[in-house]
């Protein structure tokens, strides 16, 4: 992609980290939101469009309703659109609402600029391996089986392909990042990040580059070669390489 990917790990208390998303646009925008309607999504769009007008930069959020079950056709819908926000609920279903578009929309936001910012579920999707949920492997409990997104054993699917490595999310607050751990440790992604809540990650994909912004952390866990795990976890102002 031209543009940045900005993934935020969920939490409201801080409209900040959709700040440079918005700067990234350029003068006042459309942002298209993309929510996933459980009946009531109305409501849901309304809690994005007031935390994109604390932000800072003037933007128009326009709302990008999808029933569950549905699906996602960017083509039809992201017409006058210039930057897409993915907004947060259950991943699973975020990820079924794009199935028939993983390829697709990347493509089509390549062609446009078009920068994307993922909330929550929207981040973990944005992933070429998505962790979309579960709590146990193998049955065993790994983290709080109110995380699991509606799963029973860790789950990771074919994503949006917009950064690399897997994404997790609401690390600090849910404890998810023992299951993102789980996930590289069995070589279901090459290596994964896991982004508190009220937290940016800004990734760079042409510059392979990624920097932290906001009040928490982003836990980066690559493979050792012995088989094991490595954490690292970057504060604001912080960054790391790609690769």
């Amino acid at each position: 992609m031209g543009s940045r990917v900005f993934l935020i790990g969920g939490g409201w208390d801080n409209a900040e980290v959709y700040e440079p998303f918005l700067r990234e646009l350029g003068g006042e925008r459309r942002v298209g939101c993309l929510v996933l309607d459980e009946g009531d999504g109305a409501a849901q769009f309304e809690r994005y469009a007031a935390a994109l007008g604390k932000a800072g930069p003037p933007c128009t959020p326009v709302p990008l309703l999808v029933p569950l079950g549905g699906r996602f056709e960017p083509e039809a819908v992201l017409d006058g659109i210039d930057g897409l926000l993915v907004c947060g609920g259950l991943t699973p279903a975020y990820l079924d609402a794009l199935a028939d578009c993983l390829e697709r929309l990347p493509a089509l936001l390549a062609a446009r600029g078009m920068p994307y910012a993922g909330f929550s579920a929207g981040a973990a999707v944005a992933a070429r391996r998505a962790v979309v949920g579960g709590w146990l492997l193998n049955g065993v409990p790994v983290c709080a089986e109110e995380t699991g997104e509606d799963l029973a054993e860790i789950e990771v699917r074919p994503g949006l392909g917009l950064v690399p490595f897997a994404v997790d999310v609401h690390a600090a607050q849910w404890g998810t990042l023992a299951r993102l751990v789980t996930a590289v440790a069995r070589g279901d992604a090459p290596y994964g990040v896991a982004v508190d809540e009220n937290t940016l990650l800004m990734v760079g994909v042409e510059d392979g580059e990624a920097r932290v912004a906001g009040s928490g952390r982003a836990h980066v866990v690559r493979p050792a070669d012995d088989g094991a795990v490595l954490v690292r976890a970057y504060g604001a102002g912080e960054g790391f390489g790609l690769g």
